[in-house]
């Protein structure tokens, strides 16, 4: 029997509301995951906020569900795009 997919990267992989790239969490580049997450949040017409909340609210789900299993290194990086994606829409 295969193992079954957590529901949270279900989630993840095939949200309703945005389109994210393939691994795009895995990136090591905070500005590109910020760039990526932005153009998703504002070509979507499926999401019901924002594009600045749906695209962090798509971020920090995924930090927060990745929870203890995020390395610290990844974790670092994504805490970084947050304040890229603040930046690429203008948030302080």
């Amino acid at each position: 029997m295969a193992s079954k997919q957590k529901w949270s990267a279900e989630v993840t992989e095939h949200s309703n509301a945005l389109d994210l790239k393939a691994h795009l969490f895995e990136s090591k580049d905070p500005k590109a995951i910020a760039r990526s997450l932005k153009k998703s949040a504002e070509q979507s017409h499926r999401r019901k906020a924002e594009p600045f909340r749906s695209a962090m609210s798509m971020l920090t789900f995924y930090i927060n569900r990745a929870g203890k299993n995020l390395p610290a290194r990844q974790r670092h990086v994504l805490e970084a795009a947050k304040d890229e994606l603040r930046l690429a829409f203008h948030r302080k």
